[in-house]
């Protein structure tokens, strides 16, 4: 937008060679720009004040970027734009704060008033072409800040999704599911509110209804608050405690825990530091598994690496310090940032709860009411390795009691250990061993628990859903040891052998291979499995043997894939049942179908066929299936849709997107140009694609953030947004408002002058879509509103001029008009039938 010239250059030279460019010393405050400008030619002055400088931004020491800037006599600043930022360590949303506050121009020195973000100080140096920045931070050290700050003035929205899910078929009664999912902020406290309503199919045609929450919760920093009715749970402990029996289905009550809602993700070190010693400048290189995942510059000497970059984990690495191009040592180092803690000096999570058993607006008859109910858990970090728990529960008149252990043994081996105990219910446990090696993984687990399937369904290889033959109350056990080895790149092997006892009896085996390559020039997946399971009802109680070999083939165009599969099981008689299946899916873009997927199943009984589909609108999300069965010819069939209703700032958003981020932001989005597409940035990571019309854009909660606009693809149109950005700090259930224009823009250039007809420097030319300020001759470039032609011209506070263009009667190049000269005198006001002063 600013024409990039050496002046900056020719400046610095200069001073190199002018006795009177002498540094400023250590603890003076620096000179004026006059004083500065003393030991410039006439010419080079010329050039100093009133016209775009680039110069270097740094602030509390810190560079904020690279930026165009306009000075002036009177020892002010005024910032245009910045046009380099890719190496600030400095956070775009701090980038953001400053860059507003210095394009209202600042007075150079210490800051005398309106110190607005802590500012101290504004100083600028002609002689390194630097602008530094002060403030209070810098006389405070700079201690990493822990948690988010919850938003001042608090934040209002309602945000609720909608959930239905519908199943059926011949011989089968329909059954569903509706659930409302709504979360709300009033101030600083969130609300949620949860409703089922539902009916199970088969025998029982009842329609159940029950609230599982109403609640309001005040998030604090590493802790929270909850009151009202709810369902108690372990929220805020690192690692889940189980317990057997019963668990109270919804209480009311308040509950209070640990909490990372607030928590700012900084980067860690290592809990134990990692040194090298190099005799000379040098570089250091960390690998992990003959990868190398970071680099770092040291000095010579005694040094500690920056581990804060390295990856959560621990892991074993090797670093290798290289000098002068040749690797002087190689070191075996182990990084200890465990990721089931967020913070090594906060060793204690916890989470209480106190209450009485009992539903709202339920019908469920087997719900208990009337039991006073009440729980306490807790985590305790002994050692980075090690982590304890501990939890006690009251529920029914029963206590529940609950031990964990979270031990890391080494860096390729851990253990996880859960003993569970309940009155009437007797002991439970979890055990789970983890080793990995370079080339695969050993898992071998232990558990014994508590199994209820009076309510549960069987579901068919083909995908009908029938009722169990036989239900099973009472303890069960499983106990299994798994091997995933990799034999080379493309080809892998695992196995599992297991042995069940309670509902299930007996051992088992899976054995399976798989491969990539290639298949008639496509690329192709596969794989072959065996396997000799325990007999249960749905094989007439007989083993299940059988094989399956599957081939997955992406054939046709973009998006399209073939896959295959034959083998043999056990049958539902008990006899063989060879089978084989072919399928064809499909991925859409730009369409409402997302996918489709067509499915012919051949075995024993006969065929059977199924087709999916996933759809999305801009308001409702869904996906369905229907299937033939090959066992009894029936149909069956599923529908699953999901939306999301947002309300905050009088406005109303529909949406087929998931909500993810805990609050959102509903934008508008208005534009004379056809067929827009931009892209909304959260800098969290999230993206979301906005149309013309009514968006929502789904946000993080807590973070004092900014949301970026710019357009979709690698060949943006000829055109401006405005906002191109804007802050956002809600609260968990807030939602804000947002109207964003894109308006269709023409590069303007011309030359400003004066009635005289002399060229007119350091004006700021204005327009909707942008702005300019002229050179020493005169000319600018900028970009314009093409439906708004019209330029505004300002010299510090004053207006001077306003014109209105006729683009159809100027000179333009493409998407370029050229004005000629534009003489700014008091009668050229836009609107007063004046005519235009043309090029002369």
């Amino acid at each position: 937008m600013f024409p990039m010239t050496p002046i900056a250059g020719a400046l610095a030279l200069c001073l190199c060679a002018s006795a009177l460019a002498a540094p400023t010393a250590p603890g003076t405050t620096p000179r004026s720009l006059l004083s500065q400008a003393k030991g410039l030619p006439d010419e080079f002055e010329a050039h100093f004040f009133d016209v775009p400088l680039a110069v270097r931004i740094e602030l509390d020491q810190q560079y904020l970027g690279e930026a165009m800037v306009v000075l002036t006599r009177d020892d002010r600043m005024t910032l245009l734009e910045f046009t380099d930022t890719q190496d600030s360590p400095i956070s775009a949303a701090d980038r953001d704060q400053w860059e507003h506050l210095l394009k209202q121009g600042r007075p150079l020195g210490a800051c005398e008033s309106q110190c607005t973000l802590g500012l101290l100080a504004v100083h600028y140096s002609l002689e390194h072409s630097l602008v530094s920045i002060l403030t209070e931070k810098v006389e405070r050290g700079t201690a990493e800040k822990r948690f988010h700050d919850l938003p001042q003035e608090g934040s209002l929205g309602l945000i609720f999704n909608n959930q239905l899910n519908l199943n059926g078929g011949q011989e089968q009664d329909t059954g569903g599911r509706y659930g409302l999912n709504a979360s709300s902020s009033l101030g600083n406290w969130t609300q949620s509110f949860d409703l089922q309503l539902s009916r199970q199919g088969g025998p029982d045609d009842k329609l159940y209804h029950a609230v599982h929450e109403l609640f309001t919760q005040r998030e604090m920093e590493d802790s929270f608050f909850r009151l009202g009715y709810f369902m108690p749970g372990s929220n805020g402990l690192t690692r889940q405690i189980r317990s057997f029996g019963a668990t109270p289905d919804t209480a009311i009550g308040v509950m209070y825990g640990s909490s990372d809602s607030l928590v700012i993700n900084n980067p860690k070190p290592s809990v134990y530091p990692i040194y090298v010693t190099a005799s000379r400048q040098a570089a250091v290189e960390i690998y992990r598994n003959g990868l190398l995942i970071n680099t770092q510059a040291v000095s010579a000497g005694l040094q500690s690496l920056d581990t804060r970059p390295l990856p959560g984990g621990i892991y074993e690495v090797e670093v290798r310090l290289i000098e002068d191009g040749q690797t002087t040592a190689t070191t075996q180092e182990l990084v200890y940032k465990p990721n089931n803690w967020s913070s090594a000096d906060d060793r204690w999570r916890y989470n209480v709860f106190a209450g009485r058993e009992t539903k709202l607006l339920s019908n469920w008859d087997d719900q208990p009411t009337g039991f006073t109910t009440a729980g306490v858990g807790l985590n305790y970090l002994l050692h980075p390795r090690v982590v304890l728990g501990l939890s006690t529960r009251q529920v029914q008149d029963k206590l529940q009691y609950g031990t964990s252990l979270d031990w890391t043994l080494a860096s390729n081996t851990s253990l996880f250990a859960n003993v569970y105990q309940t009155e009437q219910y007797g002991t439970g446990m979890d055990l789970q061993g983890l080793y990995s090696y370079g080339l695969g993984s050993v898992v071998a687990s232990h558990n014994r628990s508590w199994l209820d399937t009076r309510n549960t369904y069987e579901t068919l290889p083909d995908g009908t859903r029938i009722r169990q033959r036989n239900v099973f109350v009472g303890q069960t056990s499983n106990s299994s040891l798994s091997v995933n080895h990799r034999l080379s790149n493309k080809t892998s092997v695992n196995g599992r052998l297991f042995y069940s006892e309670g509902n299930v009896q007996g051992a088992g085996l899976d054995l399976g291979w798989s491969q990539r390559g290639k298949l008639g020039g496509s690329d192709a997946n596969w794989r072959l499995s065996v396997f000799d399971r325990p007999a249960t009802s749905s094989t007439a109680d007989r083993r299940n043997r059988g094989l399956d070999l599957s081939v997955n083939v992406a054939l046709g165009g973009p998006g399209e894939y073939w896959s295959g599969s034959i083998g043999t099981r056990t049958s539902r008689d008990g006899d063989r049942d060879h089978n084989g299946s072919v399928t064809y899916r499909r991925t859409l873009e730009d369409h409402v179908l997302q996918s489709v997927s067509a499915t012919a199943l051949v075995d024993t009984y006969g065929v059977g066929l199924s087709g999916l589909a996933s759809f999305e609108t801009d308001s409702l999300y869904g996906d369905g299936f229907i299937q033939r069965s090959s066992y009894n010819d029936n149909l069956t069939g599923g529908l699953n849709l999901s939306s999301t209703v947002a309300v905050g700032s009088q406005k109303v958003a529909f949406t087929g997107l998931s909500q993810s981020g805990g609050s959102g932001m509903i934008v508008d989005v208005e534009t004379d140009l056809d067929d827009i597409v931009l892209l909304a940035d959260d800098l969290t990571g999230g993206t979301t694609t906005l149309r013309p019309g009514r968006n929502f854009v789904p946000i993080t909660a807590y973070q004092n953030s900014m949301l970026t606009f710019d357009f979709d693809g690698i060949h943006p149109p000829a055109a401006t947004i405005a906002p191109s950005r804007t802050r956002y700090h809600l609260n968990k259930g807030g939602v804000d408002y947002r109207k964003v224009s894109v308006m269709r823009t023409v590069t303007v250039l011309g030359r400003l002058l004066d009635g005289q007809g002399q060229p007119l420097k350091g004006h700021h030319v204005i327009n909707h879509a942008s702005r300019g300020v002229s050179e020493v001759d005169g000319f600018f470039s900028m970009e314009m509103n093409a439906g708004s032609p019209t330029l505004e011209v300002r010299y510090g506070n004053d207006l001077l001029c306003q014109f209105r263009l006729d683009p159809d009667n100027a000179s333009n190049d493409g998407d370029v008009l050229l004005i000629g000269d534009l003489r700014c005198t008091p009668d050229t006001l836009a609107g007063t039938g004046n005519p235009l002063e043309t090029a002369g």
